[in-house]
């Protein structure tokens, strides 16, 4: 899985000061993309245990208050299996920062609805997570009042709350 940015203080994508990790690849490509650049699997630079130590300690002040991830999307098969062991490690080391994922997948209320998305790491990258904003961008609806998304057909999901009740709850609406 390769890097294609890292926000060490980043305060658009999601509440709070948080630490944003953009992941390279991406095989949806919607019209006018905020990063297109970041489609290419190959863009950027491998994520690396010296990577995962810098965004370890990015996110180690109070003031931060979680992580997001971003792309390229999170949910491509590849780039789960490269973020899940460190999603686990993350919510294991900060139990009460809060981790945002950013996907061009549409959540179901337990995975994700396009089947070929899904992967054995799929499910529990989900279990994680406190917060998905999912979606395919569409230009034709977007909307710049719209918080922490830019299509009005995206939606900001309480993972947690959607997963207990197994029904979709918006974190915002």
């Amino acid at each position: 899985m390769n890097i294609a940015e890292i926000k060490p203080t980043d305060i658009a994508n999601g509440e709070g000061v948080r630490v944003s990790l953009f992941v390279s690849g991406c095989t949806r490509h919607c019209k006018n993309c905020f990063n297109s650049v970041a489609w290419d699997f190959g863009y950027g630079r491998p994520f690396t245990e010296e990577e995962e130590r810098n965004l370890m300690e990015a996110l180690s002040p109070d003031y931060i208050a979680g992580l997001s991830l971003l792309g390229g999307d999170p949910f491509e098969p590849a780039n789960q299996r490269g973020l899940l062991p460190f999603v686990r490690r993350v919510r294991q080391r900060f139990p009460k920062k809060t981790i945002w994922c950013y996907t061009g997948y549409t959540f179901d209320g337990r995975t994700l609805q396009e089947e070929h998305a899904r992967t054995e790491a799929t499910e529990e990258l989900i279990s994680l997570l406190d917060v998905l904003v999912d979606g395919p961008f569409i230009e034709e609806l977007k909307d710049i009042r719209l918080k922490f998304r830019g299509s009005s057909n995206q939606r900001v999901i309480d993972v947690k709350s959607t997963l207990s009740s197994g029904n979709i709850v918006l974190y915002l609406t």
